[in-house]
């Protein structure tokens, strides 16, 4: 839906990941195997973590943008968590990259946190936000010299929204 550039960095895969949903038309790349091949899941219980980790993450894209939740959904936090990261450094060319503690512990979900901790250090994180149309709440990232922005998209989201308060008027 967004007429935007991707996020920076690794907030690319949260924000694809946020927008695997599209909520107006109901359709879900998580439930296909090609979507799911873009984030390395298998079909089943670990699709469904992934469904609960977009959820999650769409909460607070909207918190990010001023809104509250779509719907209850898990922490992400909680979530989050559970995926516990190290700083490894690299011992030949002093490198420095998060890596999960625990091997076991999900791609998706460890892949996840260390975008999260990365955007926490470089500031980013709270510029990554969801359109406030409920019938959108598409993952956007703000680059707007205020950091204000309230639609994935002023052509579509944006001139709908100033629409309907101008009928309203």
């Amino acid at each position: 839906m967004s007429d935007r550039s991707a996020a920076p960095g690794d907030l690319a895969l949260v924000e694809s990941l946020v927008n695997t949903l599209d909520i107006e038309s109901g359709a879900d790349a998580l439930d296909t195997p090609e979507g799911r091949a873009r984030f390395g899941l298998a079909e089943g219980e670990e699709a469904e973590r992934a469904r609960e980790l977009r959820e999650s993450l769409r909460a607070a894209l909207l918190a990010h943008a001023g809104h509250s939740p779509h719907r209850e959904v898990t922490p992400l936090g909680e979530l989050l968590a559970s995926a516990p990261l190290l700083v490894t450094v690299d011992a030949h060319d002093g490198s420095a990259r998060l890596a999960p503690a625990q091997a076991e512990e999900p791609a998706l979900l460890t892949r996840t946190a260390a975008a999260v901790a990365q955007a926490l250090i470089a500031g980013t994180w709270t510029r990554l936000k969801a359109c406030e149309a409920t019938d959108c709440h598409w993952a956007y990232y703000d680059r707007s010299p205020a950091g204000r922005g309230r639609w994935c998209s002023m052509q579509v989201c944006g001139a709908r929204a100033k629409m309907r308060r101008y009928r309203a008027k």
